[in-house]
């Protein structure tokens, strides 16, 4: 399909500096532009590529002052980013959904499956599950005994949804992830260690995402809860009796141990660690590779292990690549002090 600059700048509420009836049909990136595309320019650091760049439309930030003619169309808006991502919404939804059960998928008998449900060859469903409306399940999923998947769910190929676990409405879950396996509990003994049976659940609220071979350990008892719109990277590790507040983010390889509560709208840079049985509280941000060793305050900016406030971390930093130039200081400040005691 076809749309005009005119079409999108009221779709996102911009404003088009141009040819208001160019037309795009793709979307690509500002510096491999082509005609008959659509690009967004919204990191300054690929202003320079707008000026030479074939795409027919870019949407740009409103405040983008220009520095020499630009050849394609400019849609003004207030937030680029924002926008192609609204865009990139609409032309997702318009592909069409896969519908049916496969012939090759086994589907229990006492499960409940909703009207427009796909499910795709050897997927599994198993015994009291219930399935809402839209839903669509990939080849090789299982979804075992008394789980419950809400309407329009998006279950990539192999996602296991252990037994009992829920999901809400519109939860995507990409390929290899695992919700509702057991907790990491064992009691030590003078033999070993004594599995601790893990007999809660996995809740997943509506609108998560969560990533390609991320886990949702079920609680010992009672439920490890992923509220309203959290979006979790791939290869993200949710331990036990975890709650992670609603439109929490978290990336890459992110790992929350058991008994923790974590707030509302936190950001988690790649391979930040949270410690169990702690809280974090709402709008906390973590850097890369943060360790977060104990409680956390609301509006908290951390990093570093163990984490603290941006401007000490790095003076820390700054020390620490000093520290041999400091030793040999020390070790001749000690040695003339040795000689000064031994003139006396």
């Amino acid at each position: 399909m076809e749309f005009t600059a005119k079409q999108i700048a009221q779709f996102v509420q911009g404003r088009v500096e141009g040819d208001e009836n160019a037309t795009v049909n793709t979307f690509t990136k500002i510096e491999g532009g082509k005609p008959g595309a659509l690009s967004f320019l919204s990191n300054p650091k690929y202003t320079h590529y707008l000026y030479d760049t074939k795409s027919s439309i870019v949407l740009v930030n409103e405040d983008l002052q220009l520095e020499k003619p630009v050849s394609a169309t400019l849609i003004r808006v207030a937030n680029a980013y924002e926008s192609v991502a609204k865009l990139l919404q609409l032309y997702e939804s318009m592909k069409p959904k896969k519908k049916g059960i496969d012939s090759l998928a086994f589907i229990s008998p006492t499960a409940k499956v909703a009207d427009d449900v796909y499910v795709g060859a050897f997927a599994y469903i198993g015994d009291g599950v219930e399935i809402g409306a839209g839903t669509q399940i990939y080849p090789h999923t299982v979804i075992c005994d008394g789980a419950k998947v809400g309407n329009n769910c998006l279950l990539y190929p192999n996602v296991t949804v252990y037994h009992e676990c829920r999901l809400g409405n519109n939860v995507t879950i990409h390929s290899g992830s695992v919700i509702g396996a057991d907790g990491f509990g064992f009691a030590p003994g003078a033999d070993g260690y004594s599995k601790i049976p893990q007999i809660g659940i996995v809740i997943i609220e509506d609108d998560v995402e969560i990533g390609a071979n991320t886990c949702v350990d079920r609680s010992t008892l009672g439920a490890t809860i992923v509220r309203k719109g959290v979006k979790l990277d791939n290869l993200v590790q949710i331990a036990h009796n975890t709650d992670i507040g609603e439109n929490t983010v978290m990336s890459a390889q992110v790992g929350v141990a058991g008994s923790t509560k974590v707030g509302q709208w936190c950001m988690f840079g790649g391979q930040v660690g949270i410690a169990g049985h702690i809280t974090v509280g709402d709008r906390v941000q973590v850097g890369a590779q943060g360790g977060v060793p104990s409680k956390v305050k609301d509006g908290e900016v951390l990093i570093g292990t163990p984490t603290m406030e941006p401007r000490s971390f790095f003076r820390s930093i700054a020390v620490f690549k000093r520290l041999p130039e400091m030793a040999k200081e020390l070790d001749a400040l000690r040695k003339e002090l040795d000689e000064l005691k031994n003139k006396k």
